[in-house]
């Protein structure tokens, strides 16, 4: 019964996001795609002085995993500390989800993680 309404959840951020979009004001930026499903996330994140994320959103396309994975992330990570976010890991994740994963689904879940992660940590995306 539970997992019927985290699955609600989840096709709801999908359908209809709340931080898909774009950005003005950006410190932060980093995007990354799965390439054995081809899930891509692009997210742009505004940092304020103090360290907090004021704003944050996402574009990509992919599975509703993936999509919505993002938009949970986002709404969490706002009014939060940049130090607190960098230390979030994949079970931080699941746990925002709610439901239980298998391991090509759990890729799509987490490709927003690592892209938030690399976005804060400052790494520029290797050219190929």
């Amino acid at each position: 019964m539970m997992d019927d309404l985290y699955r609600e959840m989840i096709l709801e951020h999908y359908k209809n996001p709340i931080h898909k979009g774009e950005l003005e004001e950006i410190n932060h930026s980093f995007e990354d795609e799965n390439p054995l499903c081809g899930d891509f996330i692009h997210m742009d994140l505004e940092v304020d002085e103090n360290g907090i994320i004021t704003n944050a959103v996402f574009s990509g396309h992919g599975c509703a995993i993936s999509q919505a994975s993002a938009d949970i992330l986002l709404e969490d990570i706002i009014g939060k500390k940049v130090e607190e976010v960098q230390h979030f890991d994949s079970q931080y994740v699941i746990d925002l989800l709610g439901i239980e994963l298998g391991p090509v689904r759990l890729k799509c879940a987490l490709l927003p993680l690592k892209v938030m992660k690399a976005a804060l940590y400052g790494i520029e995306k290797e050219e190929e």
